[in-house]
């Protein structure tokens, strides 16, 4: 039914994008520093949120199986795959009306504090490859672009700086930036871009050693350690970097080191070592790494972080990328996001900072049993779906990449309480049918929340280069407890 090994075509295109990608990563290295374009004049909007912590669902999250349940089709041998829509039943939550899929029964109970976007829609790119449209979510640009693209935590960073000079402003948890097939592919949107390495993310790949990485080394006096980050400055200036790049991100990158020196010589850098946490506390967190990674970006959020993601870490045909075994999979990924996400918002809210923290809850695209990408773009697919039928239960779950509609959470920052926003259809093709949130809208709403107007944009080449696509992006007002027209 499902085949887990890339097709030629895919492994050519994916060679293709990662060439593009890697033109425009030279090309933005040798430019001046970025200036604020002002062809109009911009006003911030008034923040609701201070931090941003985003729990990317790497992989394909499908909607049906978790925040927008449909009909509920048991396991049985023979029953048809265009049957099913859901392979989860639907569970209530603690508003209601509002149901989920079960097997997150603990986000049920704080579903009070936010709201469910359903019609996140995705656009039809050519090619359904994750690294496109995890490169378009982060980013909020189609790729390729003829500059690096900034991921939204590098917008925030550089446009509204660090909340503590010591803490990183921008930090990224759990995903592994090597040994897998498309680790360049996830290189070229986990990054500052045109902005600058000092806006670029400190990555921890696990968070569990999140504290070796804020530590000097074993042994290192502060004089020797003082020392030898001297020398480094000395030999940045000396080296052939700049012939490469140009002055703005040649001092970027020192910029950078000196954040990263304040750090390791600052008592902050407790905020990383989770084994501070009482061991019920760390219990209540630990379902694996993401939900260490959920405690580490509690933490972080407390001691200044200005934006934080979390990922369950995509890597092909692993954890969400569901293309076989989806059922037993989503089992599985349910029991690891479920009580840590849960813990995240009561913690934050037991705080008082869930206010003034936005927590959202994404993914690239949703997942179908038998439409590829957008309907009607692959007929014979569909048909040959048609005849397909259950036969083991590897064969049960939602394996297709699905663009018509997909959805996202966010709590706190100040977004409506048990809000579900938008509605997709209840029958085949699972379209959205009422209120889309395109990404463009999707990230100027988050940057709406942080005090960004979707027009800042900077200017890149004699030409603005927008914090969302073209400038065009409208916060998606409905989402806030209070009107903002």
């Amino acid at each position: 039914m499902n085949n887990n090994n890339p097709t030629t075509d895919e492994i050519m295109q994916r060679r293709r994008f990662l060439a593009q990608l890697a033109g425009a990563g030279i090309t933005t290295l040798g430019m001046n520093e970025p200036r604020a374009f002002s062809a109009e004049k911009i006003e911030q909007p008034k923040a609701t949120a201070d931090c941003c912590i985003l729990l990317w669902m790497g992989g394909g999250m499908a909607g049906p199986e978790t925040f927008d349940p449909k009909r509920y089709t048991p396991y049985e041998v023979g029953v048809r795959s265009e049957s099913i829509l859901s392979t989860f039943p639907s569970i209530p939550t603690v508003v209601d009306g509002v149901r989920i899929s079960q097997g997150l029964e603990n986000v049920a109970k704080v579903m009070d504090r936010g709201t469910i976007v359903r019609s996140h829609r995705m656009p039809d790119l050519g090619t359904i490859l994750h690294s496109r449209h995890q490169y378009h979510w982060h980013t909020g640009y189609v790729p390729p672009q003829t500059v690096a693209a900034p991921h939204i935590g590098a917008w925030m960073a550089k446009v509204l700086g660090q909340r503590n000079p010591a803490i990183p402003a921008f930090i990224n948890i759990g995903q592994k930036l090597e040994g897998h097939g498309e680790s360049e592919e996830l290189k070229a949107f986990t990054t500052s871009g045109f902005l600058g390495g000092e806006y670029g993310p400190f990555n921890i790949p696990f968070p569990m050693e999140a504290a070796n990485s804020v530590r000097p080394p074993k042994g290192m006096t502060p004089q020797r350690f003082e020392a030898r980050m001297a020398r480094w400055r000395e030999m940045v200036q000396r080296s052939h970097i700049g012939d490469k790049t140009s002055d703005y991100h040649r001092d970027s990158i020192v910029r950078s080191m000196e954040n990263a020196y304040r750090l390791l010589s600052s008592p902050e850098r407790t905020a990383f070592e989770l084994e501070r946490e009482p061991k019920e506390v760390y219990d209540n967190y630990n379902t694996g790494r993401f939900g260490q990674g959920c405690l580490l970006a509690r933490r972080l959020a407390e001691s200044g972080a200005r934006f934080i993601e979390v990922t369950t870490e995509y890597v092909p045909f692993l954890h969400w990328d569901t293309h076989e075994n989806g059922h037993a999979t989503l089992t599985n990924m349910k029991q690891q996001i479920d009580r840590p996400i849960a813990q995240l918002v009561l913690d934050l809210e037991k705080r008082g900072m869930l206010d003034r923290t936005l927590v959202v809850l994404a993914t690239e695209f949703s997942r179908d049993m038998m439409i590829e990408g957008v309907p009607g773009s692959n007929a014979s697919d569909q048909s040959r779906a048609k005849s397909d039928v259950l036969k083991e239960p590897k064969h049960y779950g939602l394996h297709r990449h699905f663009t018509g509609s997909c959805s996202a959470v966010l709590f706190g920052g100040g977004v409506r309480k048990g809000h579900v926003h938008g509605v997709t259809a209840d029958e085949r093709p699972l379209i959205v049918t009422k209120d889309p949130v395109s990404i463009p809208d999707m990230h100027a709403t988050i940057f709406t929340a942080m005090g960004i107007s979707p027009k800042t944009a900077f200017d890149i080449e004699k030409r603005p280069f927008y914090a969302t696509e073209d400038g065009k992006g409208k916060s998606v007002d409905a989402i806030f407890q209070k009107s903002r027209s």
